[in-house]
């Protein structure tokens, strides 16, 4: 099977990553998977596969998900220690018509026992590890119709390690308009909402990336590190297998690991997390250059800071680099995008997030809040409108209601389009803060003028000003100096506060939690902990 066949049958029929693994094994049996850890769920499979042997896997896991009892339309909780096995288990749950819903690790165990409840006794697919570190506390397996472990064993649980062997089982391929796999936002803002994806909405995000990936002429290796349980991971993974192109999978994150892994497997391409390429830009000191091989950076998740770009840019020994930015969210996949430059990303706007995508991708437009055309000083409401836009919010169908305005969804992030139709975003709405134009903005220059800063967030604090929470490599102290004179154009900011970066709560994706970051600010000045 050719790519293109692939990616016309995924057009067609949807996006069904039950039946992906097979699919790309059809593309090239031999296309090589390479992870930096071992999978929980079969250490013994090791660190080098295929295609193939992931067809195979996923084919072996689905008979054993079978013989613990899980069917087609039941809804399986994933939550597990982070590790490439949680995509691995979704493909082979949706190979048995079952609907994963892929749940942080990071998540606590109350929000995953609030979730489940929202869900109705759905199958937990967990770990020992998560179990002993506080779903069991939580109740969490008594809100379970039958709890499932991938290795070792738990009081009442079922462990795939002893189902070895079961006999197999045909793939079940869902309804095209049907749940296929529920993810959840960030929940910057409280509980997570779930996410409800369809086979059509998952294909049809495929479309602008495709076109994109077309003008790679040469096959390149693929570096991921995105959180597994992410929408943007079911996309990432169907784009390079159907494309045949090699895959490696990241779980560390660590700098020194993370440069070691590339400098072994010389990746062409990365995508990975905005906070992950910012931890990353030192390497660019690296006298080895482990980022030398990459010709594409991309980031689809927040907007990037124009100095890390330029950094990693500048550090390719590739003729013609370039940093893809595409602005999105789980709820509407790809928006807007944009490529930089190595010799113009340090001059780039960090709130241009791009322009409209080719004919068949989403549409964009800015609605006025108050009446007023959108513009920098008096930003509109964000919207999106397309087939790809995610069905529903699980149990939540008013919430989801409340954001739609016909074909329209609300994103909740306010911005303007400029005269050439670039979407510059400013902030989230509940972010906004009075007398701040865009706590963003003041963060992209600060950081870029302070490379000290390992992390800057500007929150509302308890009395309306606006405080800037600063974290620093290694945690030194800040110079206060060099602070002061980074910040003179903007006056309206307070004294910073340096937090350990450790403490810094962030989503799965690793995006700042602002409002609980907010609270934590007012309990800390205010000895208010209600």
């Amino acid at each position: 099977m050719k790519s293109a066949t692939a990616y016309r049958s995924i057009q067609q029929r949807g996006l069904h990553i039950g039946l992906l693994p097979a699919m790309a094994a059809a593309v090239d049996p031999s296309t090589p998977i390479t992870l930096d850890h071992d999978l929980d769920v079969l250490p013994d499979a090791g660190r080098e596969l295929t295609a193939a042997a992931l067809a195979k896997i996923v084919e072996d896991l689905s008979a054993r998900l079978a013989a613990a009892g899980v069917r087609a339309d039941d809804h399986v909780v994933v939550h597990k220690r982070a590790n490439a096995d949680m995509w691995v288990l979704a493909c082979a749950l949706s190979r048995i018509g079952a609907v994963p819903v892929m749940l942080s690790p990071g998540l606590n165990a109350a929000t995953v026992a609030a979730l489940m409840r929202r869900l109705g006794q759905p199958n937990l697919l967990t770990d020992e590890h998560k179990l002993h570190g506080g779903l069991a506390e939580a109740g969490a397996p008594g809100l379970a119709r039958r709890v499932i472990v991938v290795a070792g064993s738990y009081p009442g649980a079922v462990s795939l390690a002893d189902l070895a062997g079961s006999a197999p089982v045909a793939p079940v391929q869902r309804p095209i308009d049907e749940a296929a796999v529920i993810t959840h936002t960030s929940g910057t803002t409280g509980i997570p909402k779930l996410v409800v994806h369809t086979p059509r909405t998952q294909g049809l995000r495929l479309k602008p990336q495709w076109r994109l990936l077309g003008l790679i002429r040469k096959r390149e290796t693929v570096a991921i590190h995105i959180s597994f349980v992410h929408s943007r991971m079911v996309a990432a993974m169907a784009l390079a297998l159907v494309k045949g192109w090699p895959v490696l999978l990241m779980n560390d994150g660590e700098p020194a690991a993370a440069a070691d892994f590339f400098l072994a497997h010389r990746p062409g391409l990365i995508e990975a997390l905005p906070n992950s390429l910012m931890d990353w830009q030192h390497l660019a000191d690296d006298p080895r250059r482990p980022f030398a091989s990459v010709k594409y950076f991309s980031s689809t998740f927040d907007a990037i800071h124009p100095g890390t770009m330029s950094r990693l840019l500048k550090s390719s020994q590739r003729r013609g680099a370039l940093f893809f930015q595409i602005y999105g969210q789980s709820e509407v996949g790809p928006a807007v995008g944009r490529a930089y430059f190595r010799s113009s990303a340090h001059k780039a706007n960090g709130r241009c997030v791009g322009w409209r995508m080719p004919l068949g991708a989403a549409k964009v437009r800015v609605v006025a809040r108050d009446g007023k055309r959108p513009s920098p000083a008096n930003p509109g409401f964000i919207e999106v409108a397309w087939p790809a836009l995610a069905k529903t919010y699980y149990a939540e169908q008013d919430r989801y209601d409340a954001n739609r305005d016909g074909a329209w969804w609300r994103t909740g992030d306010v911005g303007y389009f400029t005269r050439v139709g670039c979407l510059h975003m400013l902030d989230r709405e509940v972010d906004m803060i009075p007398g701040v134009r865009s706590s963003l903005e003041i963060e992209d220059l600060v950081l870029a003028r302070l490379p000290e800063l390992s992390e800057l967030a500007v929150v509302q604090g308890p009395d309306g000003q606006a405080i800037p929470v600063i974290c620093t490599r290694d945690d030194a102290p800040l110079d206060v100096e060099r602070w002061r004179a980074a910040v003179t154009a903007f006056p309206q900011l307070a004294d910073p506060v340096q937090i350990p970066q450790a403490e810094l709560p962030r989503t799965a994706t690793l995006k700042v939690q602002r409002l609980a970051l907010a609270d934590r600010l007012k309990q800390q000045l205010t000895g208010d902990d209600a």
